[in-house]
């Protein structure tokens, strides 16, 4: 039943509306990781203990899908890129990047996928097919060659070439999307049932026009080499480029908070599904039960298709709002 919910909520002209509760990102908690027993960095890099601590959004949480890569550097790290895999009250990071300007040669080897980052969360993918697969959606996670680039060349490096060297930043792009499809692909294989395409191209580091010039085009061709539903996730005030998202062919949008939850829905029209827009920190965080039983009723109001946080949810929040907010959309379901 969560498993068909959530892949219906993904077709947002399908049938009656019943939203999904779910998350494209982290919902992992440092009082889940207690509950568990697994904690980071361990899950990270131990396929058992990430589908332990994953499956875990579905068994304790009351979630109808399912995400077991936490951070955002599994492919990155295969591509060589020297990875702090951070401790129970912390994400990975990496302060390394492969390539000192557009000028140097990008290096990607035939067998990235055999990385120990790669393999972890494809094993990892194949455990929870057989422990959740007819109970809840399995939600892959890739990166789009936009945030690889800036994860190879450095943030600061990419942006000011995207503005002084157009045609190298699209020349590595035409690279890094081979990295995002073969990814993705494998973990279909794995046994997802759909993929999150994360790409941090929010306003403050992307321009509309930037979008549209490098990334629209881009996006669509993930949506149609991607065999799944694909949903994109970008962080921040993504307003200005929501209309092109429409566009794509993407099936869902993960939206940030920072987006009203009646904007998000009118610039979104009827073909394009939404997820998320509930605040980490004002409801996950430090929520009430009123008031997020208040964000749930937003949510729905607008018809967002799968209720759920905007991204990565904070270490430090306690896991009991999240429960608190799969109960209240189940609530609503149940009173259809």
């Amino acid at each position: 039943m969560s498993k068909e919910l959530f892949m219906n909520a993904l077709s947002s002209s399908r049938g009656e509306y019943a939203p999904a509760c779910g998350s494209a990102t982290s919902i992992v908690t440092m009082d889940l990781m207690d509950k568990t027993g697994v904690s980071f960095p361990e899950a990270h890099l131990d396929a058992e203990k990430m589908a332990l601590l994953s499956g875990a959004g579905c068994s304790e949480l009351g979630f109808d899908n399912v995400m077991p890569l936490f951070g955002v550097w599994h492919e990155s790290a295969a591509l060589g890129c020297r990875v702090d895999w951070g401790e129970k009250h912390r994400m990975p990071d990496c302060q390394h990047h492969l390539c000192e300007n557009m000028n140097d040669e990008m290096k990607i080897t035939s067998d990235f996928l055999m990385h120990e980052s790669c393999q972890t969360p494809l094993k990892a993918i194949k455990i929870l097919k057989k422990r959740f697969g007819r109970d809840a959606a399995i939600t892959g996670k890739v990166f789009g060659p936009w945030t690889l680039g800036y994860h190879v060349y450095g943030v600061e490096n990419f942006l000011v070439a995207s503005l002084l060297e157009p045609d190298k930043v699209k020349e590595a792009m035409r690279k890094l999307i081979e990295v995002t499809v073969a990814f993705a692909t494998a973990q279909i294989d794995a046994g997802a049932d759909t993929i999150c395409l994360g790409d941090h191209c929010t306003r403050d580091l992307c321009s509309p026009d930037t979008y549209r010039d490098f990334l629209k085009e881009i996006h669509q061709e993930l949506a149609e080499r991607i065999k799944c539903p694909l949903i994109l996730h970008i962080c921040g005030d993504s307003s200005d480029r929501i209309r092109y998202i429409a566009e794509t062919g993407v099936a869902c949008f993960h939206f940030d908070s920072k987006v009203p939850t009646e904007t998000a829905r009118l610039l979104a029209g009827g073909k394009l599904a939404l997820m998320g827009g509930t605040s980490n920190y004002a409801v996950i965080r430090k929520g009430s039960p009123e008031t997020i039983a208040a964000d749930v009723r937003e949510k729905i109001e607008n018809k967002i298709n799968i209720i759920g946080p905007e991204c990565a949810v904070p270490l430090d929040a306690p896991m009991k709002n999240l429960k608190l907010l799969a109960s209240e959309t189940k609530k609503y379901r149940q009173g259809k």
